[in-house]
């Protein structure tokens, strides 16, 4: 009997091959007292330098694809003034050695990004600690693995991957991975989907387990790892792998296919975009535009208020990739579980419920403004639509629309050009909004769908809180039932619904919401094609079935066991 380990499933796919033990020296350090700050600055100088090099080695090699633009953050951190002065004071007056100084100060940092409940921006804190271990290897004199230079296939088996080590993959001979730490928003797992190749996180302890000589099938989709299979399990994993090479194939007739059922009825496939650099994997996979740009990680990724220059810029840059295609930007939603040192936000009871998104906006109208300026001056360049996060009540999307259409007077006066083409939406999040969606959708162009903070506010439960977890049902009927009441009122008023939550890529929800007749759906781009797929090969009559069978139903755990029938 083969022996198992298992984690997260983080990237699909089935890999077979024998695994490289990603050793990472340890970066330990003893505690010293220091007499001579000169040269510890100047040992920290020369770490930050060698550093630079590095990255600017490892972005030439990755040229011309999306991994080599992550480099372009990393070296900006690695110059950022408030960083190094924190750092050399360190030094300088506490007397610190540069490796506790560094250790110190970019500890902070990753705290804070650690500290917070969304699981995507806890998962940024990875880009820091790789430049953390970057400095820290220069300090101690100790080099890091160069993973470009594997040229035999294998499965890569780590603690963790960085920024930096998975983009050094080549995927000739990188099938896969495996880590003890991470989840399905960690940056390697969002890398591998992106890359193609299987991937599972989160095992704990595969590193300390698997060997050097062991023989290792990868089930990404199941999220589990067969050590030293029988032969007749190998044969039958061999078989898979061979099926599913042929899937990839097929799946690239797609690409620039439309996404419509076979009974020829139209569904727009977008997908959900963090920064200019995630447009290569959109482009390629041929979304149909951008669903959901958010905005905040240009507010995350900054010591300081992003400019409405470098807001324009950025927005610009989505724009003229995507031409004629939609692209929908959602003003900045911070508060709740994503808090910016640079801005004020009160200690509440519960942030979920208290000054986020539209709402802080609304209240800090100088910062709201000069994002409202940056996308009005992008508009020229694409089709933009613009949409409020966490809207509850009318005052709130009059107050920020209004807000939208003083600035756009405010830049003609100025004899700057704006799009007259522009739509303005909100995201149907509180169940205020769907009560009331009749009404909104004589007001507003469009809806957006955010499943994940819906569901959380129909059931009254914290999502990230482990001890109602059991109440986070996005299957649930009732939440479907909502959606479709979105979807009726808004089709009544001739305006389109998007769904743009973790609902969207799911399949059996697809089913579900195209059968309820959801105009578009906003998905990672590593899902676009096989959602234009499972799309295309159903008829839009039987899906209007199985959307009549869920909304029958009581409980999600019979609409979960329903709905698993339908799929392949």
């Amino acid at each position: 009997m083969s022996k198992q380990v298992a984690g997260i499933a983080a990237s699909k796919g089935i890999a077979i091959a024998r695994p490289y033990l990603l050793n990472t020296p340890d970066l330990s350090y003893e505690e010293k007292e220091i007499t001579e700050t000169d040269v510890e600055l100047e040992r920290f100088d020369q770490a930050i330098e060698k550093s630079k090099t590095d990255l600017e080695s490892i972005q030439k090699k990755v040229k011309n694809t999306d991994e080599a633009k992550i480099f372009d953050a990393h070296l900006l951190l690695l110059e950022d003034p408030e960083l190094i002065s924190a750092i050399t004071l360190k030094i300088s007056e506490e007397k610190l050695s540069a490796e506790a100084a560094v250790d110190e100060v970019m500890q902070s940092y990753i705290s804070m990004f650690e500290s917070m409940d969304d699981e995507y921006l806890k998962e940024r804190a990875a880009d820091i600690k790789d430049i953390t271990q970057r400095i820290m290897s220069h300090l101690l004199n100790k080099l890091l693995p160069d993973l470009s230079l594997i040229k035999e296939e294998v499965i890569i088996v780590a603690k963790d991957l960085t920024p930096s080590e998975t983009a050094q993959l080549d995927v000739r001979y990188v099938k896969g991975f495996i880590t003890d730490i991470g989840g399905r928003t960690s940056h390697s797992a969002i890398m591998a989907r992106t890359m193609g190749i299987p991937a599972i996180v989160g095992t704990s302890n595969a590193s300390e387990i698997i060997r050097q000589d062991d023989m290792i099938i990868l089930d990404g989709s199941r999220g589990e790892v067969l050590l030293n299979p029988e032969s007749s399990v190998l044969e039958d994993y061999q078989t898979k792998l061979r099926n599913e090479l042929s899937r990839k194939e097929l799946l690239k007739q797609y690409v620039n296919a439309s996404t419509q059922t076979k009974d020829n009825v139209k569904v727009n496939l977008f997908a959900n975009i963090g920064s200019p650099l995630d447009l290569e994997a959109v482009v390629n996979n041929g979304a149909e535009g951008i669903g959901l740009y958010r905005t905040e990680f240009l507010y995350m990724e900054s010591k300081q208020a992003p400019t409405e220059d470098e807001q324009y810029e950025a927005y610009k840059k989505v724009l003229e990739t995507m031409g004629d295609r939609p692209v929908t930007v959602r003003t900045l939603d911070i508060g709740g579980d994503k808090e910016l040192p640079y801005l004020t936000l009160p200690d509440e009871m519960n942030p979920f419920l208290g000054l986020r998104a539209v709402r802080y906006t609304l209240k800090e109208t100088a910062l709201f403004r000069i994002q409202l300026r940056a996308l009005l001056r992008a508009s020229i360049y694409g089709n933009l639509k613009i949409m409020f996060p966490m809207i509850s009540t009318f005052e709130e999307f009059y107050a920020a629309k209004q807000l939208l259409l003083e600035e756009k007077t405010n830049l003609r006066n100025e004899g700057i050009q704006v799009s007259d083409a522009i739509e303005i939406g909100i995201m149907v999040e509180t169940p205020s909004v769907i009560m009331m969606a009749d009404q909104f959708a004589k007001e507003v162009d469009f809806f957006s769908i955010g499943t994940n903070d819906l569901v959380q506010y129909t059931f009254a439960c914290d999502r990230m809180n482990e001890n109602v977890s059991y109440l986070y049902q996005a299957h649930h009927p009732a939440i479907f039932k909502m959606i479709e009441q979105v979807i009726e009122a808004a089709h009544r008023e001739g305006k389109q619904v998007s769904v743009c939550g973790e609902l969207a890529s799911d399949a059996t929800a697809q089913m579900v919401l195209v059968g309820m007749g959801i105009d578009s759906l906003s998905v990672s781009a590593s899902s676009i094609l096989e959602s234009r797929a499972f799309i295309n090969e159903r008829s839009k009559a039987d899906l209007e079935k199985i959307a009549v069978m869920v909304k029958a139903c009581r409980e999600e755990k019979e609409v979960v066991e329903q709905l698993n029938k339908y799929i392949d």
